[in-house]
């Protein structure tokens, strides 16, 4: 059962509307709260009587017809999914670029949520690549499709568009709700790019954000483990999250090594710097005594440090390419890691400071698996996926 899990339903304009009825139902049974949207063209469809009743609050069908100042955010806040269905080809447009020029895009630009979109429209409009790439991108911000099924179609039409069954929406709505199977297993995460100071105003850094390290942690969490995040970035959205701020590659590695003898899995995902200053000014470094000479000594090595732990967690290490990550198998042999995560920070998406990357697995028998372009959570479910699997073989 969900337990109260808040849902708030979009319904936009077109005969599969009042399917979106039965679905509301069907998430109630489940356990969900559900409070719905409607678009002007879902109103021609199915009446707002029908859902308030249903759900027992009215829909919002404007900026400016409920009583909150700004229904949008307020039920962005809310809601721990957002679901779309039917979802127009209209809608799928806005909502790929977002235009918020109606209340169901505007609350799902106010919210943090994820979002289940399930299409519904005639199969020569579904067939259209600007639909065919709006779905594209709307998958590449980590939402989940639904994909429609074929059957009949407005006006006595038969093919592929039809609206999935409520169940099936149902059934995407409970699979975005991590299954808690990570429960009693203790997690160690780094994340940022490591800053090595020169003196009080400069430091020798890198572009990383820290995002994919967050997504890390916050999935984890998510499902059940307890998780240390030692960090150089920002913090995770999750306030279950034990959390460690850092700035040098010492620092790190202190805090790590101490950390990793007593986790089952430590997953080094922050971008540490490989080189720092031999010594640091104590006063600015300044334009007129002329160009300074900086002496480098190496950094601290936090992955090989983990490595060497008496106990050993399950060790994962990431890798940032700058071109072909073919390089990454022979790093995860060096290494001595469970799984190696390698991605091309040259492509485009797959950067730093990026919400998406598109990853290279590679195994310790040298084997490897490619994921496709995909929000950075997404990548960070797949190497839990991945992470647990191997651990259960081992």
């Amino acid at each position: 059962m969900a337990d109260g899990r808040r849902v708030v339903l979009g319904v936009t304009g077109g005969v599969a509307a009042y399917k979106a009825a039965y679905l509301a139902r069907r998430l109630i049974e489940r356990g969900y709260e559900v409070r719905v949207v409607m678009t002007d063209s879902a109103q021609e469809f199915i009446g707002l009587a029908t859902f308030a009743a249903i759900t027992g609050s009215d829909p919002v069908t404007s900026f400016f017809s409920d009583t909150d100042v700004s229904p949008h955010t307020a039920l962005g806040q809310w809601a721990d999914v957002i679901v779309i269905a039917p979802a127009t080809a209209g809608t799928i447009s806005r909502l790929a670029y977002g235009q918020s020029s109606d209340v169901l895009i505007g609350t799902v630009l106010a919210s943090t949520a994820p979002v289940v979109v399930a299409p519904a429209m005639h199969t020569e409009m579904w067939a259209q690549p600007a639909v065919e790439g709006n779905i594209e991108r709307l998958k590449s911000f980590g939402y989940t499709v639904v994909e429609p099924e074929i059957g009949a179609l407005a006006g006595g039409d038969e093919g592929i568009g039809r609206l999935a069954e409520p169940e099936a929406i149902a059934d995407a709505v409970d699979a975005v709700f991590p299954t808690p199977d990570m429960t009693g297993l203790r997690v160690l995460i780094t994340a940022g790019g490591t800053r090595e100071p020169i003196d009080p105003v400069r430091y020798l850094g890198n572009h990383s954000s820290g995002k994919m390290g967050n997504a890390l942690a916050d999935a984890a969490s998510e499902r059940g483990a307890s998780v240390v995040l030692v960090t150089a970035a920002g913090p995770p959205k999750s306030n279950d999250i034990e959390t460690v701020r850092v700035e040098t590659a010492q620092e790190m590695a202190t805090e790590v090594w101490k950390r990793a003898p007593n986790v089952d899995v430590a997953v080094m995902a922050a971008a540490v710097a490989d080189f720092t200053p031999q010594s640091t000014q104590h006063e600015k470094i300044r334009r007129a005594d002329g160009i300074p000479t900086i002496e480098l000594k190496a950094a601290p090595d936090v992955l090989k440090g983990v490595h060497e732990a008496n106990p050993r967690p399950f060790l994962v290490g990431f890798a940032a390419e700058s071109g072909s990550v073919d390089a990454a198998i022979e790093k995860a042999a060096d290494k001595g890691v469970d799984l190696l995560v390698a991605n091309d920070i040259a492509k485009a998406g797959s950067g730093f400071g990026t919400d998406t990357n598109e990853v290279r697995m590679v195994f310790n028998d040298g084997s490897t698996r490619d994921l496709e372009l995909m929000s950075k959570r997404a990548v960070a479910e797949a190497i839990w996926d991945t992470v647990m699997t191997l651990r259960a073989a081992s």
